[in-house]
């Protein structure tokens, strides 16, 4: 494999050459690389790869590793000090600006930077060597130019009883085998954003193990053509218009995102490649550390992707006649308002980070809970701000195939016409982007994630809660009152 930073052409004949195959409708399917259903979602990663080569963006995107002494792709970084992490956030709002979906890379970089401070950590007690593997590993990564998949999410069957309580103990990935030179793993990991455009998959457990749950306690790399690991497509709300001839009706006519069922079906993972196994006790310092990094992510990402809802809504108020309208031009200030505010709170939980004992970087908890918890709220109100603003055509237009029908197509012209000089194909490419983002398949990345990823939205509450210090603000109240 290439070393040093991809072009998306490199990037794109990198993961052609993993020959990954998934079930996908039904269907075993392979060359996924060129699918209806999958390409939208690898141009999405490319445009990652794309960026760190164009004039205009590539400073924000490339940095100086501190693993391998070489300029890497910033989303393989580990961050070294408050403006590495403010130039995350900043680079994923660019992102989401020029794909107006989830570009699926952030997931990796949030996982690397929890596992680097934790595994050092964990040898800094137990006197392992996991710290060590996965410096070697990661330095790999960052000189191969890699997209590494975060794998979380188990499907943790009855949510009311912990992992080894399970009736099928397999509901939480766990390690199966001990050997000498590697562990074999079962289970399976949900919602994998971008599973099929990655290189490498990382898992790690998905909650606070305990004492006798040590065989849930992992945390490993593995390449994504991995024998045993099986993938099945996630369906997306109209998923199937990418199917159906004219792009029109897709909505995002270039990129898309992609959400993948993985199964690992008694999977060998070599020692070198394991940076956790049985150590309970840190198994809930990862999980806190990934959703932190993942929460501060969100006030980047959506926000980016908040930028073209607002863009589109105000491009079909125009388009309409109706951008002088007092009441649509509120509408429009308070969807920037509510989208700021989110990216307010990804600058400032980076701006206040710190340093772990393992050198890297970490955001400060308690201001990207809040942004999360902002994220699981905002995006629904900007999605109902452009619905109320677009009209009801966002559910009721006419097909791209009856607009190209010689009967049809004169009647859409003439009657769909809105203000003067506005092309009417126009305002439907714009109509149709906005019904993706609000109802379509980019809502699954636009708000379902924004609701569920990184954990939902008391995960977040649990977490202020934890954080915010309630003791310390009574202590406040006393002293200003003098009381004892």
């Amino acid at each position: 494999m290439r070393m040093g930073l991809k072009t998306p052409k490199e990037y794109v004949e990198s993961i052609e050459s993993l020959e990954l195959e998934a079930h996908v409708l039904g269907e075993k399917t392979s060359g996924l690389a060129a699918h209806p259903l999958v390409r939208p979602s690898l141009q999405a990663v490319a445009k990652t790869y794309e960026c760190a080569q164009a004039e205009e963006t590539k400073s924000l995107f490339r940095v100086r590793s501190s693993l391998c002494d070489e300029e890497v792709n910033r989303f393989t970084h580990l961050h070294r000090n408050t403006e590495d992490l403010v130039s995350k956030v900043v680079m994923q709002r660019v992102c989401g600006n020029a794909t107006g979906c989830c570009f699926q890379r952030c997931v990796g970089l949030d996982a690397a930077n929890a596992v680097f401070s934790v595994t050092y950590e964990c040898d800094r007690e137990f006197g392992g060597n996991y710290h060590e593997c996965f410096r070697r590993y990661w330095g790999d990564v960052q000189r191969q130019d890699l997209v590494v998949d975060g794998a979380m999410t188990d499907p943790k069957g009855d949510r009311g009883k912990r992992p080894k309580d399970q009736k099928d103990p397999d509901l939480y990935l766990r390690v199966v085998k001990r050997m000498s030179d590697g562990v074999v793993v079962r289970g399976a990991k949900l919602h994998q954003t971008g599973m099929l455009n990655s290189h490498e998959i990382m898992v790690m457990p998905t909650l606070n193990m305990r004492p006798g749950e040590e065989d849930w306690a992992v945390c490993f790399s593995i390449p994504t053509n991995t024998p045993g690991v099986r993938y099945v497509y996630g369906r997306q709300t109209s998923d199937t218009r990418k199917l159906e001839g004219p792009g029109l009706d897709v909505g995002n006519p270039l990129f898309g995102g992609q959400e993948v069922m993985t199964v690992f079906e008694d999977v060998f993972v070599p020692r070198e490649r394991i940076f956790l196994d049985g150590e309970t006790r840190y198994s809930g310092l990862l999980v806190e550390r990934f959703a932190a990094y993942h929460r501060q992510s969100y006030g980047g990402c959506k926000v980016g992707v908040g930028d073209v809802l607002i863009g589109a809504t105000a491009l079909i108020a125009r388009m309409n006649g109706v951008e002088n309208a007092s009441h649509v031009r509120d509408k429009i200030v308070e969807m920037i308002h509510l989208n700021e505010t989110m990216y307010a709170c990804g600058i400032a939980c980076s701006a206040l980070g710190h340093a772990t004992a393992a050198g890297n970087y970490e955001i400060d908890m308690l201001l990207a809970n809040v942004c999360k918890l902002n994220v699981t709220r905002f995006p629904y109100e900007l999605a109902r701000l452009a619905t109320d603003v677009a009209g009801g055509l966002l559910g009721t237009m006419p097909s791209a195939k009856d607009l190209e029908d010689p009967v049809a197509g004169p009647y859409i012209r003439k009657y769909l016409a809105a203000a003067d000089g506005v092309d009417v194909v126009d305002r439907m490419k714009v109509l149709r982007l906005i019904e993706n983002l609000v109802a379509g398949a980019g809502s699954v990345a636009y708000l379902i994630e924004s609701m569920h990823g990184a954990g939902p939205p008391m995960a977040q509450r649990i977490m202020i809660a934890r954080q915010a210090d309630i003791e310390g603000k009574m202590g406040l109240v006393q002293r200003i009152l003098g009381m004892g």
